[in-house]
């Protein structure tokens, strides 16, 4: 197991107005696992998941308190890059959002506002993204056709290749399989594994078999706090907090 620190998060708060919907979260990310975020619905795991690329700054009347550290850089410095960091920290979201033209321009779009203009260096791209979603082989001879027209598993792992097609070191995944089937549920959870070799990945679900299949560490939040993160073998076999055995034992939630 990898001991190299990615992501360091200290003292973290974020208030919507005057809501407090995280509280204090320290945790360390360790790069190239599969973190999973679990907890009940409200309770902070996904606007967690959005402070790391700065998402929530879209939102009015968001304030921060405290570091987030990626590779040493924090996210909230004042002079950072917000284009660079989310180029760095992709995201895919809950439900596929496909752009509307073809599978070949989703993947193309990021390199080519990034400054990619040449048509062999996009075509290899747009070939190896796809090849490392695990959707090569079924859109290969149909490059041309909207994206639309996929299956709902196919137009997630067409997400995310649109986010790897930029070269990401980390992969934010809000609920990626809560809208599909359990066959494209089954095939995102494989892809993303095979993913772990070469990106850092926090997985947001509120499946929590899923959680215990695919994750190397586990993080549980309740109302709006960190309860506890350990090895996802430790969280799901003997927590150390009783709050977080009555989640998984069913007892709320």
């Amino acid at each position: 197991m990898q001991q190299n620190i990615k992501i360091m998060v200290e003292s973290l708060n974020l208030f919507y107005g005057s809501f407090q919907a995280l509280k204090n979260i320290n945790i360390n990310i360790r790069e190239k696992e599969i973190t999973a975020l679990i907890g009940p619905s409200g309770c902070g795991k996904s606007t967690f998941l959005r402070t790391l690329n700065r998402m929530n700054d879209l939102i009015p009347n968001v304030r921060t308190q405290g570091k987030i550290l990626i590779d040493n850089q924090d996210v909230f410095q004042e002079n950072i890059d917000i284009v660079a960091l989310r180029k760095k920290v992709g995201m895919v979201f809950q439900n596929p959002n496909p752009f509307p033209m073809s599978i070949y321009e989703n993947v193309a779009y990021g390199p080519k506002i990034h400054g990619i203009k040449d048509k062999h260096t996009l075509d290899m791209i747009v070939e190896k993204s796809l090849k490392q979603a695990a959707l090569w082989d079924e859109v290969k001879d149909n490059l041309r056709k909207s994206a639309l027209r996929l299956s709902g598993g196919q137009q997630q792992r067409l997400c995310i290749a649109r986010v790897i097609a930029v070269e990401p070191e980390i992969l934010l995944m809000d609920e990626p399989t809560s809208a599909l089937d359990p066959i494209s549920t089954m095939r995102i959870e494989e892809l993303i594994q095979k993913l772990k070799k070469d990106y850092t990945i926090i997985l947001v679900t509120h499946n929590m078999q899923q959680a215990a299949r695919v994750s190397d560490v586990t993080g549980f939040f309740l109302n709006g706090e960190l309860i506890e993160h350990d090895l996802t073998e430790n969280i799901f076999t003997k927590p150390k907090d009783q709050r977080t055995e009555d989640y998984i034992t069913g007892r709320f939630g």
